[in-house]
């Protein structure tokens, strides 16, 4: 039976961005990584209610020649010691690669969900911007955008919330319901 799934964006949805001139930029190393308050809790209990964890980043930094692929799986394996996560699924261009992997296309989550077998229809997608909940809304997965860099005011997600704890609520309410119709 297809399994359920909670995609999570990974900066600044499961470890604090770090700002620079006013715009949000991921940490450049695992020195740097500081998940968020709540995350570890939130998706302890998801993945108790038999979620997968699976996080879905754009990480262009790679393409840009600003980082590299090492360091980007480096900050990775530190964020999976520090919060039980199933898998990373990475995309490393830019806006003009025109790739199926950048979100806002739903790459990332139709590879996960192929790997992983994961029924996308009861899945979740997690992330605190327009992109996030365009590729959630791309892949049939219900959406949630956290916090929110509101960069596209059209973005248009099945609930907000302000940290990964409320999205986890909603996500486990909406699981209950299900159960129990």
């Amino acid at each position: 039976m297809p399994r359920q799934a909670v995609f999570l964006d990974r900066d600044g949805v499961l470890n604090a961005a770090h700002h620079v001139d006013g715009i949000p930029r991921p940490p450049a190393g695992p020195d740097q990584v500081r998940v968020l308050p709540g995350v570890a809790e939130a998706c302890a209990r998801l993945r108790g209610a038999q979620f997968l964890l699976i996080v879905a980043t754009n990480q262009p930094d790679v393409a840009r020649g600003a980082q590299n692929r090492d360091g980007v799986e480096q900050i990775n394996e530190s964020l999976r010691a520090q919060v039980p996560l199933d898998d990373f699924f990475v995309c490393y261009h830019d806006d003009a690669d025109e790739c199926s992997c950048r979100k806002p296309r739903p790459g990332l989550l139709l590879e996960a969900a192929k790997r992983w077998d994961i029924d996308l229809t009861r899945s979740y997608m997690v992330g605190d911007r327009w992109r996030d909940v365009e590729a959630g809304s791309g892949a049939g997965c219900r959406t949630i955008l956290v916090g929110g860099v509101h960069e596209r005011v059209e973005c248009n997600p099945d609930h907000v919330t302000e940290s990964l704890i409320g999205a986890a609520d909603w996500i486990l309410s909406r699981a209950q319901l299900e159960l129990d119709p």
